[in-house]
């Protein structure tokens, strides 16, 4: 006769449990969807059921987040696990079909965690014609935000069982850890385009060993409070006792630029600040420090980076050969009625500092016939104009390059750099145009790292690295 359940024989034969709390913190807006539609917005969030209001971030969401990023890491941009990897180890098997095999339960677990100190802000998105530079008609939509500075308090229970290697679920665990910290998880909708940016600024860890009746105890009066006795650490590898994190095996290819804004730059916010003030005003976002500041979106940026990079290589290959590269970058365009793909480029959201953003403009429309103003077509404008000390430093990554998509970004960024590549609105007048400063490329490939700093050097540039290589990549795109 087979033992009962409630057996000791059939228990998981638990030794130890480990508790892990983090404070989540919103460093860029952040979007986590109900999958639903309203009559005010097009996206709205997804909120706890209780009481309506508070900020919802299920622990599905967390696991699925630390899950990619591990098996990532550990196998590189778009590879998949296997029963030895890390990921599964910590977060079990995924069984795709029903004529795989089950696999173990996931040792660790993930709490869904409630906001707190949440504002919510309305983002407005549009489709740009690449041709014409125009929006797309019917294709404006809008999305709420979770402001940056909204914090989730993360709490995670890692499970050890008799003959589990502890060292090694602990080692995953700091590893996937690691990822909020290093700006490679991001989490909600469009992540690829700025939003959904994190940190977790320390950690508190504690241990219940299970075999001594001390920590049986402890574990059975304080195993469900937070550990707010707890002392922080920063580290998460300090806190977990661990010496090494997995080797990182991803290939990326990352461009982190610092430029000034030469003039004024226009990214219209969804109205003007009140009935009584301009028509038209710049984004601004709220920090996580609680401050608000004018900002360059990810999608902005993005889609001036598309249109460009399909009209460069539009001058090199054909236009279904065009279409091709820079849809394997960037997404494939949705009215093609192609495969939806996901973009290898991830864009990031810049602030931008020391700008004066408390001056309005008046303008007005020109009659073509009269040569005199239109009636009712006088409008003003509030922009964020630049000055000496005005910075903004834009990053992007393309997971997975190839030469001649370096080549590509290259190119972009020399028309970045030059202003020949103006971002926002009311480019024609002369908005949106940015000189160069410095940069940072980095390559990581084939288990090597390399990388170039390029420094404005009056008219010219000064460069540290193997320039040689460097137009390498970009004559690599014409072969």
């Amino acid at each position: 006769m087979s033992d009962a359940l409630w057996a000791g024989k059939q228990s998981r034969k638990i030794i130890s449990r480990i508790v892990v709390e983090g404070d989540l913190v919103l460093q860029t807006p952040a979007h986590f969807g109900n999958g639903d539609t309203d009559e005010l917005v097009d996206m709205p969030l997804l909120v706890d059921p209780l009481d309506g209001r508070t900020p919802l971030l299920t622990g599905t969401s967390i696991a699925g987040a630390l899950r990619s990023y591990l098996r990532e890491r550990e196998r590189g941009y778009g590879q998949s696990a296997d029963g030895k990897s890390a990921s599964v180890l910590l977060f079990g098997a995924l069984k795709y079909n029903k004529n795989e095999e089950e696999g173990e339960q996931s040792p660790l677990i993930v709490e869904d965690a409630l906001g707190k100190n949440f504002g919510i802000e309305i983002r407005n998105s549009v489709v740009i014609d690449p041709k014409s530079r125009t929006t797309w008609e019917n294709r404006l939509f809008d999305l709420e935000l979770w402001q940056a500075g909204t914090t989730f308090p993360l709490r995670f229970e890692l499970v050890i069982r008799e003959g589990d290697d502890e060292v090694r679920l602990k080692q995953a665990l700091a590893t996937a850890l690691k990822g909020f910290n290093d700006g490679s998880i991001t989490l909600g909708a469009r992540k690829r385009r700025g939003y959904g940016r994190v940190r977790v600024p320390e950690w508190r860890v504690k241990r219940y060993d299970l075999t001594t009746p001390e920590g049986l105890l402890d574990w059975i009066e304080n195993g469900d409070k937070p550990l707010e006795y707890v002392k922080p650490v920063s580290d998460i590898k300090t806190a977990l006792g661990i010496n090494e994190l997995l080797p990182d095996r991803r290939q990326f290819f990352h461009l982190e630029a610092t430029f000034s804004l030469d003039g004024s730059l226009l990214i219209r916010s969804g109205s003007g600040q009140d009935d009584r003030g301009p028509d038209i005003v710049h984004l601004h976002a709220r920090q996580a420090d609680g401050s608000i500041k004018p900002v360059l979106p990810g999608t902005s940026l993005a889609g001036a980076l598309r249109a460009r990079a399909l009209r460069i290589v539009n001058t090199i290959a054909n236009e279904d050969e065009a279409q091709k590269l820079v849809g394997e970058m960037f997404g494939p365009e949705v009215n093609n009625g192609g495969d939806p793909k996901s973009s290898r480029v991830i864009v990031s959201e810049a602030v931008i500092n020391n700008a004066r953003t408390d001056l309005v403009q008046n303008r007005v429309s020109i009659d073509r016939f009269t040569g005199g103003a239109r009636e009712t077509a006088l409008f003003n404008e509030q922009p964020a104009f630049g000055g000496d000390d005005t910075v903004l430093t834009l990053e992007l990554r393309l997971m997975n390059p190839q030469d001649k998509e370096i080549g590509l970004l290259l190119l972009l960024l020399k028309d970045l750099w030059t202003g020949d590549l103006p971002l926002g609105g009311e480019v024609g007048v002369g908005r949106g145009r940015l000189k160069g400063k410095r940069a940072v490329l980095t390559l990581q490939r084939d288990g090597g790292t390399q990388e170039w700093k390029i420094v404005a050097n009056g008219r010219g540039l000064t460069i540290d690295g193997d320039r040689n290589e460097l137009e390498q990549f970009v004559r690599a795109l014409s072969n």
